[in-house]
């Protein structure tokens, strides 16, 4: 809700600036216009003015022009009645007299300046209406531009009006809208206020028990962490990362695809440069026949080693597709056996540009040999270049392929994000490799026509062209196969490494990634040993009467505490009783030693009494008189007459031997010994039972770690929560304080500029009223004049 009302507040404030831009900008334009107006009208009153001042000079010229032309009307009269009057005084009466004359020059002279002043004034009269036409026709064009100013100008001022009225009513209904959202807004922040109040109550509660906790959990952190392996990167880099099945089975196929067209291009590589080899023995000098030039059979000698550089392309493949299995990571940084098949394609690489001088001076000599026509000499200078270019193509591969062995040995070398440039290049590459290769099977074709058409030509030398044209289209078919198929792949060379470690590391390092697939076979024996059968499931109709017995048992839960209880202390007990039963088992043991040592004194000392009987014997058969035993016997009379105690857990066994008789050891020792054996029997059962106990507590152990580990996890997370939640409600009182303000000020600015727009609109109408007046008057005046 907090985040729809920031957005909807957001699309407000965005609206309203542009609403505010584009009114100052019709601000402008309408002061703009209010000023042109002003000026117009200025210019207006100046023409009115001089078209005043002129029409005065037209009105006082004409009737200057009306009386002089009546004066010279009158003079013109005068001057007719004089000359009649002078005619009729000169036949009838004599000359006139002086006083004539004088009066006749003086009227002369009068004549003359009136005529002259006519003149200039007939001149002054003609240049003011020249003058006045001019102006005319300046001010009607002027008045008619102004006209269309203003007309122009109206109807701005009519389309800047509609647009007030509209922006008017909008910001009216955004007003009414803005109003209303401002109501349920104060309503959402009194409620906020009370949501904030809780959360607050809330956020000390969990404050007070996290704090515990943490507490709690950082004294156990000090205490029994050790080491801790997410602080660094670098300690999780032998962590076994997902593996993708999927990934690796296309990978796999992927390689085994690669190794087949492999195959095929080494053998056509294999069959082009050996029928090379031939076809330089053959011609232009037979060598069986005579020499060939030192040139060709230096040349025959390196194309001689081409096995030894192509062979161990298809062994470097294979072992890279060898190394490539289900369970392995395929990334670049972990395909170590990229790097020995980037060294024998770059050795072969070297091969190549070894034997082109020599290729290309080889073909100069055919071009020199006698035989050689024109289109051969074409031909041949065809095929150099071709040469020249697969040599360059194959420079490059080796160059982007010794790239991509780099992140397996120097990750620095290569970054990550350059990965899907040089694949791209690569597949360029290749598919501009096809290109040349048509280009030689094109050329070569052509050549070996034209040598069929030779006089010279010997089987053996066409069975070789043959042989050499149909590696050249091997070679062409398999270079288009292999960049079809880098093109197809592309993606999927191209694709991000899904193989991550569990803190994000996108790049697995090279030297690791033994060590780390180590660890994973170990991690999946182990699973494989901790994968046990399941137990049998108990059948439905036997778990439905054990839950009937349970249900109806009358033994309750404080009852088999009780039994608990009793049964720890018995267990108690019977550990102490192992203890002394431990005991006494050494004990017993001691005395079993000391018996047999007993035992062995025993025997040492019968063997002389027995020796002596066996002489008694003889002497009593010689002599007939019976020795004295008391001397010889002296410690067998006393052995024999102590009695022998023997105690145990069974009892005591008290035996004597009386007259010289011997106890019968074994029987009493097979009885200690079934004895023992059976106690040991019984403290084994209960050392297996205590076995089980601890390793059962041991579980319990590892579970309540877990726990605790979950418990930490959950702890974080609820004080990142914590840390959110408290930062969500300082934005939203800040937001609520910031939209408040907003509001005020926006609603105080509008009704401002609602005020400013009617004052200015007013005065606009004055203004087009006061134009419409004057254009109707100047409209009057023009038709009167």
């Amino acid at each position: 809700m907090a985040a729809d009302l920031h957005a909807k507040y957001q699309k407000l404030a965005q609206e309203y600036s542009k609403l505010r831009a584009q009114n100052q900008v019709l601000k402008k334009a309408v002061v703009d216009e209010q000023g042109q107006g002003a000026s117009l009208k200025e210019e207006l009153k100046m023409k009115d003015q001089s078209v005043r001042k002129l029409q005065q000079e037209m009105d006082s010229l004409t009737f200057r022009n009306q009386q002089l032309a009546k004066r010279v009307e009158l003079l013109q009269e005068e001057l007719v009645t004089t000359e009649a009057k002078g005619k009729k005084s000169k036949k009838n009466v004599d000359p006139p007299s002086q006083m004539s004359q004088q009066r006749q020059s003086v009227f002369d002279e009068d004549l003359q300046n009136k005529i002259q002043e006519n003149e200039r004034l007939h001149r002054e009269i003609q240049e003011a209406q020249a003058k006045h036409r001019q102006t005319e026709t300046d001010l009607r064009e002027r008045l008619l531009v102004l006209e269309k100013d203003a007309m122009q100008h109206k109807a701005v001022i009519d389309g800047l009006k509609m647009k007030y009225m509209d922006t008017i009513e909008k910001l009216q209904n955004d007003k009414a809208n803005l109003e209303v959202k401002s109501q349920s807004l104060e309503r959402e922040a009194k409620d906020c206020r009370l949501r904030t109040e809780e959360c607050q109550q809330q956020l000390k509660n969990i404050h007070t028990d996290l704090s515990s906790r943490l507490d709690q959990s950082l004294s156990i952190i000090q205490d029994k962490v050790p080491f801790n392996d997410t602080s660094c990167a670098e300690y999780s880099t032998l962590d076994v990362p997902v593996h993708d099945r999927r990934h690796q089975l296309k990978a796999r196929d992927v390689s085994g695809q690669a190794l087949a067209f492999l195959r095929d291009l080494v053998g056509a590589l294999l069959n082009l440069h050996t029928y090379t080899e031939q076809r330089i023995q053959i011609y232009p000098i037979d060598s069986a026949t005579d020499t060939i030039s030192p040139l060709n059979q230096k040349f025959s000698e390196y194309l001689h080693e081409n096995a030894s550089y192509v062979r161990p392309l298809e062994e470097g493949m294979l072992n890279l597709f060898e190394s490539i299995t289900e369970e392995t990571v395929t990334t670049l940084e972990t395909t170590v056996k990229l790097k020995p098949f980037s060294d024998v394609f770059t050795t072969y690489v070297y091969f190549l540009k070894k034997i082109l001088p020599y290729q290309l001076k080889s073909l100069e000599e055919e071009c020199e040999y006698s035989v050689c026509t024109a289109n051969l000499q074409a031909r041949n200078l065809e095929l150099q270049s071709d040469m020249k270019k697969m040599t360059a193509v194959f420079e490059k591969l080796q160059v982007y392929i010794s790239l991509l062995a780099l992140p397996s040995t120097k990750p620095e070398m290569l970054l990550q994000t350059n990965y899907n440039v040089v694949f791209t290049q690569l597949a360029a590459c290749l598919h501009s490799l096809h290109d040349v290769m048509k280009d030689i099977s094109k050329h070569y074709s052509k050549k070996v026509s034209f040598e069929q058409e030779l006089p010279t030509i010997t089987q053996k030398l066409k069975n070789t062209n043959d042989c050499i044209l149909s590696s050249v289209v091997a070679l062409s078919n398999v270079t288009g196969k292999i960049g079809t198929f880098f093109s197809n792949n592309l993606d999927f060379f191209t694709v991000p490494s899904v193989y991550s470690s569990r803190i994000g590391m996108t790049v697995i390092d090279p030297l690791a990634a033994e060590c780390m697939l180590e660890n994973k076979k170990k991690a999946a024996a182990y699973i494989k040993t901790l994968k046990k059968p399941r137990p049998g499931s108990v059948p439905y109709e036997e778990a439905l009467a054990n839950r009937k017995t349970i249900l109806s048992s009358t033994e309750s839960r404080e009852g088999l505490s009780q039994q608990v209880q009793q049964s720890q202390e018995k267990i108690a007990k019977l550990e102490q009783e192992k203890e002394h039963w431990m005991l006494e088992a050494q004990l017993a043991k001691i005395k079993l030693e000391k018996e047999n040592q007993r035992l062995t004194e025993l025997e040492s000392q019968l063997k002389p009494t027995v020796t002596g009987k066996m002489t008694f014997v003889g002497a009593v058969q010689e002599n007939g008189t019976i020795p004295k035993l008391g001397e010889e016997l002296p410690l067998v009379e006393k052995d024999s007459k102590e009695p022998v105690r023997s105690t145990s857990l069974v009892g005591m066994l008290t035996t004597s031997t009386i007259n010289n008789e011997i106890p019968d050891a074994e029987s009493r020792e097979q009885l200690i010994k079934n004895h023992y054996m059976m106690r040991v029997a019984e403290l084994t059962s209960q050392l297996q039972i205590g076995d089980s106990k601890s390793v059962h507590f041991y579980a319990e152990c590892r579970a309540l770690a877990k726990r605790l580990a979950l418990a930490e996890k959950s702890r974080e997370a609820l004080l990142e929560e914590i840390k959110v939640a408290n930062q969500n409600i300082v934005r939203l009182q800040d937001e609520l304080m910031t939209t408040k303000r907003s509001y005020e000020d926006q609603l105080s600015m509008m009704s401002d500029h609602l005020c400013s727009m009617n004052e200015t609109l007013s005065k606009q109408r004055e203004e087009i009223d006061s134009l419409r007046m004057g254009s109707k008057g100047n409209a009057k005046k023009n038709r009167g004049r």
